[in-house]
Order: structure tokens, then C-alpha cells, then sequence
């Protein structure tokens, strides 16, 4: 448990802008924790969010643009933008439109190009808008789908990191993928039904995260697909620019269902 423990504690110091004062083992043991405490890292920041978004609706006179400018820029701040960063790299090397290998050596320049802008610029706009709109009429399970999708989005990143092969032998994916091997990851499961039963026990909305829960396992297969074709693997850039298509596409989702279903 201790062991699980610093593992979570070292995907916050990886994958967060949270300030986590401890040296601790970057042994495999603790790095194969770490792998399975992707989706409890994500379902901590979605808390967070939950919790913020929250106070600030419930408790000040903003308004909902503002409520919703707050929640936008807490998901880019509690994260330190790591994962926008690799959304840039990727798409500066896939808009080179050159084969895998070389647009492995394109995200290892760490200057940024007029894609890599373009494709951020692109992802925040988009992101704004669905979660301005999607949460225009706060229900209850407006809140589980913000604790839900960062959950889900480092759910997708754990498979992803451990089922498929790495595209080169160094970088942060490379670290955490020798570390464990895909058995560990027979603990996902037992998160999601967990959330998926807590949501049954407190909202009768559980069948719009049950289509949430769709939506990121076809987004993990498209992943897969990609990640191969376009760079030959996974790096950590493709992981971040996985992680965060996923969240922009199950925001997308959650902007639907406001529309279609729960409007």
C-alpha cells in the first residue's frame, strides 16, 4: 500500500504543476504503481475541478463565463500543460506529413512550429466552447462528467503506454513502459466499475457516463491505430496529445448530450 502510495504521489510530481516536496524511488516497482495509479490521478484531478467549478457557481456572484473561464484554465493549470505540450510536438510532426521516423525528429526539436500553434489554439477554443456550453444547465451529473473525464482520458493513457510498442528507447513514455507489462493493468477494470457503480448509487443519470465510458474505449482504439501509423509507437508526446484528444473529444460528447439528450 505504502508502495502504491508513492507511486501515486510520483505521477503527481510527473504529471502535475502540484507541489510535491519528497524525493522519492524511481525504482520499477514504484514506477509499475505509478502505471496503475494513472486513472486514480486522473479521477484526483477531476475531483478537483468538480470541487472548484463547485465553489465558484455555487458560492460567488461571477458569471457563468467566468465560472466556466475558471474551470477551462484550472485544467490546464493543474497540470502545468504537460499534455499541451505534447499535443504540439505531435502535430508539428504530423503536419510534416513525412514518415514516422522523421517525425520522431521533429518532436524532438524543442522549438515549436506555425502547426504546433495552430493545433493549440485550435484544441483550447474548441475546449472552451464545449465546456462553457455543457455546463450552461448545472445538473448533477454535470459533476460527474468533470470528475469522469480526466479519469478517463489517464485510464486510455495507461493501456496505451503498455500495449503498445515504444517508437524509441528513451523519454518519459520509454521510462514508465519498461517498467511494467500489460498484466498490470488488470486493476483498470476494477476502477471503472467502481465509478460506473457509484454514479448507479447517487445519480439515474449513470447511463450518460456509461456512454462517456464508450466514447474513451473508442477513443483508446483510435489511439492505437494512430499512434502506430503516424509514429511507428508511442512516446510521451503521443501519449500527451492522446490524452488530451481524448478529453477534448469526450467533452465534445458531454456538449452532445447537453444538446440532444439532457436539454
Amino acid at each position: 500500500m505504502i508502495k502504491f502510495m508513492k507511486g501515486f504521489l510520483i505521477n503527481l510530481q510527473f504529471f502535475t504543476a502540484l507541489p510535491i516536496p519528497l524525493e522519492l524511488p524511481m525504482d520499477k516497482e514504484h514506477l509499475r504503481k505509478a502505471v496503475q495509479a494513472f486513472p486514480l490521478l486522473g479521477l484526483f484531478q477531476g475531483i478537483i475541478y468538480s470541487c472548484l467549478f463547485y465553489v465558484f457557481h455555487e458560492f460567488t456572484p461571477f458569471s457563468h463565463l467566468a465560472v466556466a473561464f475558471m474551470l477551462w484554465l484550472a485544467t490546464i493549470l493543474v497540470t502545468g500543460g504537460i499534455h499541451l505540450d505534447g499535443w504540439m510536438d505531435a502535430s508539428d510532426a504530423y503536419f510534416s506529413y513525412q514518415d514516422p521516423e522523421k517525425r520522431l525528429e521533429i518532436m524532438k526539436d524543442p522549438r515549436t512550429g506555425a502547426f504546433g500553434v495552430l493545433s493549440i489554439i485550435v484544441l483550447l477554443g474548441c475546449k472552451f466552447l464545449f465546456i462553457y456550453e455543457s455546463t450552461l444547465n448545472v445538473e448533477q451529473a454535470t459533476y460527474f462528467f468533470i470528475a469522469a473525464i480526466p479519469f478517463l482520458s489517464k485510464s486510455v493513457m495507461g493501456v496505451l503506454l503498455l500495449t503498445i510498442k515504444s517508437a524509441k528507447n528513451n523519454g518519459l513514455g520509454s521510462l514508465f513502459q519498461s517498467a511494467a507489462k500489460p498484466r498490470v493493468l488488470w486493476i483498470y477494470p476494477v476502477y471503472l466499475m467502481s465509478f460506473l457503480f457509484l454514479v448507479l448509487l447517487i445519480s439515474k443519470d449513470y447511463f450518460l457516463v456509461g456512454l462517456l465510458i464508450l466514447t474513451a474505449v473508442c477513443c483508446l482504439f483510435l489511439c492505437r491505430r494512430k499512434a502506430v501509423k503516424w509514429f511507428g509507437g508511442i512516446t510521451g508526446d503521443v501519449l500527451g496529445a492522446s490524452v488530451e484528444g481524448t478529453e477534448l473529444i469526450l467533452w465534445m460528447t458531454v456538449w452532445l448530450l447537453h444538446y440532444f439528450v439532457m436539454g
